[in-house]
């Protein structure tokens, strides 16, 4: 039986770390070529490492770019497309958090750094790697939103304004290119345990902060935080042509959270 990505391309960012490292190990264990994209170099190279030992075969491109830059995202588009000639799948998933404050103390120049990368970031990649895919007539694209883009979380207005505008995108641009083949869905991760989520928990608990985990997942009907390799799974399908009519969708994966009154 052959690999669900045999002979497929795909394009992730924020592939450095987290879920977009996740994603890039799945995918390349079911036969991927990968374009990876993040700003850390450094990190980038030790993905490669891990992808390597989990996939020895893998064909690996590392590209070094800032997503809320639009001459980057344009060149981290055509660098794929010149090293492998296509673009199957983008994980559109490069992301922050940003600071936790109130509305009214929340810093004007986080709010715009936030937004720029959360949500200019999606947007800039899927308008150029829209152009490729409608060129091919075929292409998945999943983005990254949140829990924190179908409901308020507080103390959090660039995440939740950039997240919540990644969903009107995703259902947006669905509708917009279903026609010419390609599906466009967005994941709303709850809490799962990443670096990201690690930061966001030290924000609130300091020197305590596991503490602090343990208190925030309480109210989690699965009382855990999720995993890493979940989301990859998630990811690696809705990416695959098994997942070709889910379009427009944002599907949660938050262990029921965000569905409780």
């Amino acid at each position: 039986m052959s690999n669900r990505f045999d002979d497929k391309v795909v394009l992730i960012t924020g592939g450095a770390s987290g879920l977009g490292q996740a994603a890039a190990f799945q995918v390349a264990k079911e036969g991927a070529k990968l374009s990876l994209v993040d700003l850390n170099s450094d990190s980038l190279e030790e993905t490669k490492e891990l992808i390597r030992k989990e996939a020895p075969e893998a064909e690996v491109l590392l590209i070094t770019a800032d997503v809320s830059k639009e001459e980057d995202v344009k060149n981290y588009v055509k660098q794929t497309t010149d090293r492998f000639g296509k673009i199957d799948g983008f994980f559109n998933n490069a992301g922050i958090e940003g600071k936790q404050n109130p509305t009214e103390d929340y810093g004007s120049d986080e709010f715009n750094k936030v937004v720029g990368i959360n949500l200019n970031g999606v947007f800039y990649g899927m308008k150029y790697v829209l152009e490729v895919m409608k060129k091919q007539g075929s292409g998945a694209i999943v983005n990254t939103a949140s829990v924190g883009g179908i409901r308020g979380v507080g103390n959090q207005s660039g995440y939740a304004a950039s997240k919540h505008g990644v969903v009107g995108l995703t259902r947006n641009s669905g509708i917009e290119y279903g026609q010419y083949g390609i599906s466009i869905k967005a994941i709303a991760p709850g809490a799962i345990m990443t670096p990201m989520v690690e930061n966001s928990l030290k924000q609130m608990g300091g020197d305590n902060w596991e503490e602090a985990g343990k208190e925030f997942v309480s109210v989690n009907p699965m009382k855990r935080f999720g995993k890493p390799e979940e989301v990859g799974s998630l990811v690696s399908f809705l990416l695959s042509d098994e997942a070709a009519f889910i379009n427009a969708a944002v599907i949660p994966i938050d262990g029921g959270q965000s569905y409780k009154y």
